[in-house]
């Protein structure tokens, strides 16, 4: 119940803005009575059901709720508050003209154009009114499109050019993929169609940079035989992100958390993944040898955990000519990778999902998301050092995508 009060006071929150929208529907519903009705119960029946969401959260075991339920219904609350709340802001400049018309009227001491006798004759801009709903109403039709996006895995290929690069690895082909999720996922054959589609690129080295699930090793219970269908012949390689550690749920006691960890690190045995815990391998071919580092979690941002060891990881690695870091937070790249470790050439990251939300045309790309990641979709380059950051095999939170599709990264070493 100690959430309780939070919910009371978004539920206050809610209440106010339905009834600060509501004074832009009314001027904009249709003349006619019975379209009028229409519009005015089914915006009040979104409202109340919202309140009602809200309302019942801190009282019932949402853990225990349909998958279906946590993944549209809450979203779709969510949605529509957010939705309101941009929308409320031309309805809020509109009331700031009516606010400055009104000084101004009575500064000057002239008359209202047309009194209605309720405000001075300063009625509301229809256009604003239209404008906020507008706007309010295609920011919410846009999440409604992304769900069915969550699926549409896009394939992204890069040749990345290294002077270093030993001359038997010049073209090997590296698919990279992150943040899979699979406790969100509700639809098996969509994500069997995404490994095939990996498998189709014919990789000779699969790398996978954490968050296998949301929280519990057992969400991979009905993928674990899906993904174990992952293969290349230099092997599949992974590490965990920070979902993986089970620290977002509350358990029982910490060892049964400790084994929930344990659970998850035998899933990647068992799917034939070599799962790299704060340590490095050696990759040959042809007689010439690169070193492949995986380390566990590390942020730089204070609310994500530190958990890997680059001191561990690192050391033994020096002699080969060329190196790929996994690490699943891209903050790790400028915060100690660029520092402290030159000699590592490219480091794969996930962790930022693109925040499943954005816009990406050639030559621009944008998402909220970059106000938090200097480092968040894509390629980035430090002098001979290069970090790719994938935008994500699955989704969390949001079930779907806008802008930014889930992603199967090619990359080709030249």
């Amino acid at each position: 119940m100690r959430n309780a009060g939070f919910a009371w006071f978004m539920v206050g929150i809610m209440i106010l803005l339905d009834f600060y929208v509501f004074q832009a529907i009314k001027v904009v519903a249709p003349s006619s009575p019975r379209m009028r009705l229409i519009v005015v119960s089914v915006y009040w029946f979104l409202s109340v059901a919202s309140i009602a969401m809200i309302l019942l959260l801190p009282y019932s075991n949402s853990a225990a709720w349909p998958k279906w339920v946590k993944n549209y219904v809450f979203v779709i609350v969510i949605g529509l508050l957010i939705s309101k709340l941009v929308g409320s802001l031309f309805i809020a400049v509109d009331d700031i003209r009516r606010a400055g018309t009104w000084v101004f009227q009575k500064v000057s001491g002239k008359p209202a154009v047309a009194a209605d006798g309720a405000d001075g004759g300063i009625t509301r801009s229809v256009f604003l009114s239209w404008m906020g709903l507008a706007v309010g109403g295609g920011l919410f039709g846009t999440l409604l499109y992304g769900f069915n996006n969550k699926y549409r895995y896009h394939v992204n290929k890069l040749k990345l050019s290294f002077e270093n690069l030993p001359a038997a690895f010049k073209g090997l082909k590296i698919v990279h993929i992150s943040d899979i999720h699979s406790g969100s996922f509700t639809d098996r054959q969509a994500v069997e169609k995404g490994i095939a589609k990996i498998m189709e690129q014919k990789p000779d080295l699969i790398l996978f940079t954490g968050d296998l699930v949301n929280d519990r090793a057992t969400e991979m219970e009905e993928y674990k035989h899906v993904f174990n269908k992952l293969n290349a012949p230099m092997g599949v390689y992974s590490t965990l992100g920070n979902h993986d550690y089970g620290d977002y749920v509350h358990w029982d006691s910490a060892e049964v958390k400790a084994a929930n960890l344990q659970s998850l690190k035998s899933v990647h045995g068992d799917m034939g993944w070599r799962l790299l815990m704060n340590e490095h391998v050696v990759l040959e071919k042809d007689g010439q040898q690169i070193a492949l580092l995986g380390i566990e979690n590390w942020s730089a941002r204070g609310n994500f955990p530190k958990y890997g060891k680059m001191h561990e990881a690192y050391p033994g690695s020096e002699k080969y000519p060329f190196k790929i870091l996994m690490s699943h937070d891209p903050s790790h790249w400028d915060a100690e990778v660029l520092d402290k470790y030159k000699d590592i050439d490219l480091m794969l990251a996930g962790h930022t999902h693109g925040m499943q939300f954005g816009l990406e045309i050639p030559g621009f790309k944008w998402s909220p998301v970059q106000y938090m990641y200097k480092q968040w979709a894509g390629l980035y380059e430090a002098e001979k050092q290069k970090l790719y950051v994938n935008r994500g095999f699955g989704f969390i939170g949001y079930p779907g995508r806008v802008g930014i599709l889930p992603e199967i990264t090619v990359l080709e070493l030249v």
